[in-house]
């Protein structure tokens, strides 16, 4: 073991860990991420992407990838004998102020975790597969974590030494284990469903297939893009046995369907049990747990992946901040941010889950909650004295607005935000001095200053100020601020203060418990 640990130790390698260690890499963080899986996971599971997760996904330069490999939903086709019900699951929308990405995206689970891996390796680092953690201790200082090597000769086991560890080890995490974590829920037994990703011909791309079926049974063929394939999902009675065999398979479906369809290559399997249950805590001491390590969920709704890779962009911003001198208090809000969303995100996913069955039409439409847009940190103990606009408040997200520079040349304010820093917004002119006076420490994240002007103006001279001009109205319209406001956003996109007077002492103030002690770095 070295005697110089490393930053953070990942323990699993599915979106959430990839979405982490993409963040703290971009930090300039050393990190070792390992899997005890073979290989990346290669199947179509959580294939739902939602508007807020695509902007997440934007900011750790993923989203070209993830945009390429997927598509829009098709319509749903809700099949009764010969007749098809054509059923718009997802409204389609077109980019509007603040929000660029509108629709939930369909993509494969294997190709989005493929995006997050290949930013990744731009980072330099690639995950370790085939090691398991088999034991892990802790005190004041650093992790400890007892390393296998899950195939292959088992050698000796490798001692890692992390000043934090984070388990993002799925539902039957080995982390939270360790920990002793209650993972208080239900897992029904007796409700399963088949999931099987088909090469498929004789069944028309352009639907959402649904044949109902007696006593809550259906067969849903899901169309995945750029492929051939299909994920098909057979939900079974209690007393039926899932045989996963590939004969087993095609001959169910052909029984429920009909000889029309033909299935060729099944390139993979699973049983889904609806799994509900919830982490009592989020980190204990060092070490943290993300993702499906601290929440599962039905699939209904596109909600368990999304809230996995949001959980580890809320984290690792913290992390970084902490190790460079921030209250460890951060750390704190992580559990008290992100637990309260994922206990909502039960709550939704099970409701419609519960649903399905029926043909409940509500269970097969997804609306604004789903696309997690107006997720918020307002009860956020980080949320001091509650400041406002027109339309946000202190711990919302932070929307896009498209911009110019003062010369004409187009710039979004998601361009601005882009990175692992914090940004200060002034908007007027009037904010000039006060945006480029706000003291900011040099250790940690740093300060993108920016001052947004109705139009362009020639007063604003500061090398340190970016000045944007909010040619479009887009701003205004949808932040609605008074002149002279003040709004800083957080790394992760959300405002962390709204200042309605012009007095960079109160913004100082009201930031302190995000970034290390400015009397430390003077």
């Amino acid at each position: 073991m070295s005697n110089h640990p490393i930053d953070v130790l990942v323990v699993g390698a599915g979106p959430a860990g990839a979405t982490l260690a993409i963040d703290l890499r971009r930090r300039g963080h050393t990190v070792r991420i390992i899997d005890a899986s073979r290989g990346a996971f290669d199947g179509s599971r959580a294939k739902g992407v939602q508007p807020r997760t695509l902007e997440v996904l934007e900011d750790l330069d993923t989203i070209n990838d993830v945009l390429a490999g997927g598509s829009t939903y098709p319509l749903m086709g809700i099949h009764f004998g010969p007749l098809t019900a054509p059923w718009s699951m997802n409204k389609t929308r077109r980019p509007r102020p603040g929000v660029p990405y509108p629709n939930t995206w369909l993509i494969p689970q294997d190709r989005t975790n493929a995006a997050l891996h290949a930013s990744l390796g731009r980072l330099g680092l690639v995950a370790e597969f085939g090691k398991t953690l088999t034991a892990l201790t802790q005190d004041d200082e650093v992790v400890t974590a007892t390393i296998q090597q899950s195939d292959g000769p088992a050698g000796e086991p490798e001692q890692v030494a992390a000043r934090y560890l984070v388990g993002a080890d799925g539902a039957s995490s080995r982390v939270r284990k360790a920990l002793g974590i209650e993972f208080a829920g239900s897992t029904d037994d007796a409700d399963r469903v088949i999931i099987a990703d088909a090469e498929t011909s004789g069944l028309s791309r352009n639907r959402w297939h649904v044949w109902p079926g007696l006593g809550r049974t259906f067969v849903g063929a899901c169309p995945l893009p750029h492929s051939e394939a299909f994920q098909w999902m057979i939900r079974i009675s209690p007393e039926e046995t899932p045989d996963l065999g590939h004969d087993a398979i095609r001959r169910r479906i052909a029984d429920r369907i009909g000889s029309r369809v033909s299935l060729g290559e099944i390139s993979w399997t699973s049983v889904f049990r609806p799994n509900i249950r919830l982490a009592g805590s989020y980190r204990q001491g060092r070490v943290f747990i993300t993702g499906d390590a601290a929440h599962v969920h039905t699939p209904a709704g596109a909600q368990g992946l999304n809230t996995g890779i949001q959980d580890s962009y809320n984290l690792g911003w913290k992390l970084s901040q902490v190790m460079a001198g921030a209250p460890d208090a951060l750390l704190d809000s992580y559990e008290a941010e992100r637990r309260p969303i994922a206990a909502a995100v039960l709550g939704l996913s099970t409701k419609k889950y519960e649903g399905l069955g029926t043909l409940d039409l509500s269970s097969i439409t997804r609306g604004d909650a789903e696309q997690q847009l107006g997720v918020n940190y307002r009860h956020s103990p980080l949320t001091g004295p509650v400041g406002q606009t027109g339309r946000l408040q202190v711990g919302d997200r932070a929307p896009d607005a498209r911009l110019t520079t003062a010369s004409g040349t187009p710039r979004r304010l998601f361009d601005v935000f882009h990175g692992p820093q914090f940004t200060l917004i002034g908007f007027g002119a009037a904010t000039s001095t006060d945006v480029a006076d706000v003291a900011w420490p040099d250790a940690g994240a740093g300060l993108t200053r920016i001052v947004i002007t109705a139009e362009a103006s020639t007063h604003l001279g500061d090398p340190a100020v970016l000045h944007l001009v909010d040619t479009l109205g887009e701003f205004a319209d949808v932040y609605r601020p008074d002149p002279g406001t003040l709004l800083l956003v957080r790394p992760d996109g959300y405002l962390a203060a709204i200042i309605d007077r012009t007095t960079a002492a109160a913004l100082t103030a009201a930031t302190a418990p995000l970034h290390p002690s400015l009397r430390t770095h003077e």
